[in-house]
């Protein structure tokens, strides 16, 4: 893989533990998300990941003291129409594919290939995905791990590489007071586009495993 030196990137640190002793302190925290197309102050967010020899672990701890959970018949209605926190993985910066989870605050996960711009296989899954999420206090956290392997075999993680690309981001919405809802769209990376939109390669930064 090679990356253009400008792109953001994040460090994902090597750790021992898995999922619920997971050493969480010892990973970065990625804090700057913020509204790309909104002018005002965005709540906490905080990512995090690590790696071990066999899986990529992250979490999302979100501020949020007014959740939107949506009804719906399955968990694409459910996750499209709430508050929720979003992984995408990519081969490269073409998107043909790349890979997305979204996920909300009940542990409802909607997970998808898809291809630029925007031609989802809603049918597909992510192969062995674990996860976990809480909503406690005004927020709440969701956790996951993904094997290294699964991201060889969707040729996102080269062989003899180290880094991938990835986006991250938040879907953060609120209640309006004439009861719509307001949907907000928060990134790690500004896009730069003139609508809301993470389906585009300048969303993506890389991710980078250190201390193998």
């Amino acid at each position: 893989m090679s990356a253009p030196d400008d792109l953001p990137r994040y460090r994902v640190r090597n750790c021992h533990g898995f999922f619920a002793d997971v050493p969480w302190e010892t990973a970065d925290v990625l804090a700057n998300f913020a509204f790309p197309w909104e002018d005002r102050p965005a709540p906490r967010t905080e990512f995090r990941a690590l790696w071990d020899a066999e899986c990529l672990l992250f979490r999302f701890d979100c501020e949020d003291d007014d959740l939107v959970l949506a009804d719906g018949a399955d968990a694409k209605e459910k996750v499209i129409g709430s508050d929720r926190a979003e992984i995408f993985f990519a081969p490269d910066l073409s998107l043909d594919p790349y890979f997305a989870l979204e996920m909300d605050p009940r542990g409802e996960v909607l997970d998808y290939e898809a291809r630029h711009h925007r031609r989802m296989n809603w049918d597909w899954t992510f192969p062995h995905l674990t996860l976990r999420a809480e909503i406690a206090g005004a927020g709440y956290t969701v956790k996951g791990t993904i094997p290294l392997q699964t991201l060889r075999d969707l040729h996102v993680l080269k062989p003899g590489a180290s880094e991938f690309f990835a986006g991250v981001f938040r879907a953060e919405f609120s209640h309006r007071d004439d009861g719509d809802v307001h949907q907000g769209w928060m990134a790690w990376v500004d896009p730069k586009t003139e609508t809301p939109d993470f389906h585009v390669p300048s969303a993506f930064g890389v991710f980078e495993l250190v201390g193998g």
